[in-house]
């Protein structure tokens, strides 16, 4: 009876946990939704369909936008250019690639986006 008690608690609290960890993870959405969720974490999910390295801009940013090019755009990846030795060269590497990114959603001029500062924010998808 001890036995099979203890057992009980262990399951219980093995579930507790793994409940605990699939709560946390942040949504995973489609780049056109973003948009409603500023401010929050979550995974965007699109295909890179334009690119630019501003590299004699402040800062010198990459900006890889998903599913719409600019200036129509629905959704920005900004990286940084001194985090940009981390992704080699981002606006060639994942041009026509399906990436899902992860990070808190912010606006700029009205359009959702997201800022990688590490290679683990960002995954390619299987096509």
């Amino acid at each position: 009876m001890r036995r099979s008690a203890v057992g009980l608690c262990v399951i219980l609290a093995l579930g507790a946990i793994i409940l605990s960890i699939l709560q946390s993870a942040p949504p995973v959405i489609e780049a056109e939704r973003a948009k409603d969720y500023i401010g929050q974490k979550a995974t965007v999910c699109g295909k890179v369909v334009s690119t630019k390295y501003a590299a004699a801009s402040r800062g010198s940013p990459t900006f890889l936008n998903l599913d719409r090019p600019y200036p129509d755009h629905v959704f920005t990846v900004v990286i940084w250019g001194g985090d940009r030795a981390k992704f080699g060269e981002p606006e060639v590497d994942y041009k026509g690639e399906r990436i899902c990114v992860t990070g808190e959603i912010e606006s700029y001029r009205g359009v959702p986006q997201i800022v990688l500062k590490k290679p683990e924010q960002m995954r390619v998808e299987k096509q």
